[in-house]
């Protein structure tokens, strides 16, 4: 039996996002950040007025525009929601441990079936009406239970094989209760999704669209006047700019205050800017524009020679909780008649021998030096190396050390042949040909792409990499799903379970084979191969299970099937790096919450 090591119940997750929307293993589709030397939208005297000279505020960015402004909705990361919405409990960053939000207390019974929280007393929303129990009952029984509407937080609520949802009632104004119809290990952590507004949703779930749909699907777009979202969290949203910024302000109703009774958050306004290229984020933090960056691992050694000049300090949060992967389109289905994947490239893509003879063919370790400057590791596994239930290639799980012969040994094996020019062909003669995609302006990931599409070229594999926006690349990922290969990644945790969204068959992050949402078109001939049936059985079968070192064999299992058949060709795990300026105070810069820089964003404050 494998050892698994004692925690507390903190160590149950530290999927801040799958706290706040559970779906929070959601896409991770990578951060990138600003520069005004790109374009006019970065600089922020275009809009600062002079009686808000003295505002205080932290300037970030994000590669893309948020896609939504509805929290039930979100299917990335970033996203507004770390600073808008907040549920019962959360994480503390530097700790992991639950620690309370909304929430005053909260009494688990001794069967491990029933769950009672009691509310803060005199909780408001951004618009001043009062937050009760009865706008949790509302978030979880009419929204994120509700199938009719496609929330990624659904799946981390689904319990045992039938994959039924708990129940939940109002005990009072204040208090309310969670019944389950079995033991469900990860509860306590799943339990902290975000609150939403009973009274200004309410009527949207209730009411249909012309096509049956809940008005509730289109309530919050983009195109929602920034004062209509009535949010709980620390800061609700001021003004949008699609292309350029989203900008926060303080919720003037927020619960938190310090111990000498003042309000919190400090610092008055966020800014998100909008950047589509991480060297322009480089070259905007590096000319004052930002206050807070990722740091790349190839920025690393200027970013280190900069920091007395530029006024900021580099903060290591150790190993990254979130992996970065390729992965092929598995999916069999069609849709309207129309087959998802060319069916001679699908027949490629299921073969076990060819998915590994890729991974075989890919060199990480020469990945490692040129572009991640030697900060980074390979990466074997869906777990972070901090969860206690992660396994290593030491302990028996499959890796794939660099090795083309090995990779063209599989592929013959497997009915593969070469022509004279060396050219991989399959079995009928068909140059072995697919495109691979990732987010655009991620050079990480650009670099990363054309590293793939040389090395596998040694192994007669043409890949014509192909960078798109961050936009299309969700659209193709989770709407249109008409897509070959990819380079993404996704946020991860401790707590295995937050990765429910992703194994579980009918999860909405099921990327590899994704099902059709609630709300798109149907697919037809959906089908899941032995092995996706077992690891999604093995995370139903482990987050039942109380004992920790029962949880930890399974978990074992499932990292095994998942190193075996490839779904994901694991590539590197880096360091988590951030910058920060010296004027921000409080600083707590977190390897375990994200965001990592911000996650205590109401303790901050700017100093001149």
């Amino acid at each position: 039996m494998r050892k698994i090591m004692a925690f507390r119940d903190w160590d149950f997750g530290v999927l801040i996002q799958l706290v706040k929307q559970i779906a929070r293993l959601a896409l991770l589709f990578g951060l990138a950040l600003v520069s005004a030397i790109a374009f006019s939208g970065c600089d922020l005297s275009q809009f600062t007025t002079a009686a808000a000279k003295d505002t205080s505020r932290i300037v970030f960015s994000s590669l893309g525009d948020p896609k939504t402004f509805n929290p039930a909705l979100s299917q990335e990361y970033p996203n507004i929601f770390l600073y808008t919405f907040e549920g019962a409990l959360t994480l503390d960053g530097e700790t992991g441990e639950i620690i309370p939000a909304l929430a005053e207390s909260w009494e688990i019974s001794d069967d491990g079936l029933t769950y009672a929280f009691t509310l803060k007393e005199g909780l408001k929303w951004s618009d001043g009406e009062p937050l009760t129990s009865d706008d949790v009952v509302f978030t979880f029984r009419d929204v994120i239970f509700n199938e009719a509407i496609p929330s990624t937080s659904r799946d981390a609520f689904r319990i045992g094989q039938s994959g039924a949802l708990p129940a939940i009632e109002k005990i009072d104004e204040r208090r309310y209760q969670f019944v389950l119809p079995e033991p469900f290990a990860p509860f306590l952590l799943n339990s902290g999704s975000g609150i939403l507004p009973a009274h200004v949703l309410a009527e949207s779930v209730n009411t249909l669209d012309g096509e049956g749909n809940p008005e509730f699907l289109s309530k919050w777009t983009t195109g929602t006047p920034p004062e209509e979202i009535v949010t709980n969290g620390p800061y609700k949203l001021k003004q949008y700019i699609a292309g350029q910024r989203v900008i926060f302000e303080k919720n003037p109703y927020y619960w938190q205050q310090d111990a000498q009774g003042n309000q919190q958050p400090y610092v008055e306004e966020l800014i998100w800017q909008v950047i589509e290229s991480t060297d322009n984020q480089l070259l905007q933090f590096r000319s004052g524009g930002l206050d807070t960056i990722g740091v790349a691992p190839d920025e690393f050694a200027l970013m280190k020679r900069e920091t007395e000049r530029g006024n900021f300090t580099i903060y290591n949060g150790g190993p990254n909780l979130g992996t970065t992967f390729v992965s092929f389109n598995l999916n069999k289905a069609s849709r309207n008649g129309q087959p998802l994947v060319d069916p001679v490239k699908s027949k490629w893509f299921n073969s076990v021998a060819f998915r590994q003879a890729v991974s075989y063919g890919i060199d990480r370790q020469t990945m490692i030096n040129n572009i991640y400057q030697g900060l980074g590791e390979p990466q074997t596994s869906p777990l972070p190396v901090q969860s206690p239930f992660y396994a290593s290639p030491a302990e028996g799980i499959p890796a794939y050390d660099y090795d083309p012969d090995q990779a063209r040994q599989l592929l013959e094996q497997d009915g593969f042949q070469y022509n004279e020019l060396g050219q991989l062909l399959d079995a009928d003669g068909n140059r072995v040909r697919f495109t691979l995609i990732t987010n655009s302006g991620n050079k990480i990931r650009e670099s990363i792409g054309a590293q793939i599409k040389q090395d596998l070229a040694k192994i007669g594999i043409q890949v014509d990499f192909q960078p798109i926006s961050f936009n299309a690349l969700v659209t193709k990922l989770s709407d249109s799903l008409d897509w070959e290969a990819h380079i993404i990644g996704f946020t991860a945790g401790l707590e295995p379970n937050g990765g429910a969204t992703v194994w579980l068959l009918d999860g909405s992050l099921h990327a590899f084979n994704q099902q059709a949402l609630v709300g798109q078109e149907p697919l037809e001939g959906w089908e899941a191969a032995d092995w996706e049936k077992q690891i999604a059985n093995i995370y139903i079968q482990a987050a039942q299970e109380i004992d920790l070192e029962k949880r930890g064999e399974l978990y074992f299992e499932s990292q095994r099937l998942a190193q075996e058949y490839l779904p994901f060709i694991y590539l590197v795990n880096p360091l988590n790096l951030g910058a920060m300026r010296n004027t921000i105070e409080n600083i707590n810069y977190s390897g375990i919450v994200r965001p990592f820089d911000l996650w205590n964003v109401t303790e901050l404050m700017v100093s001149e």
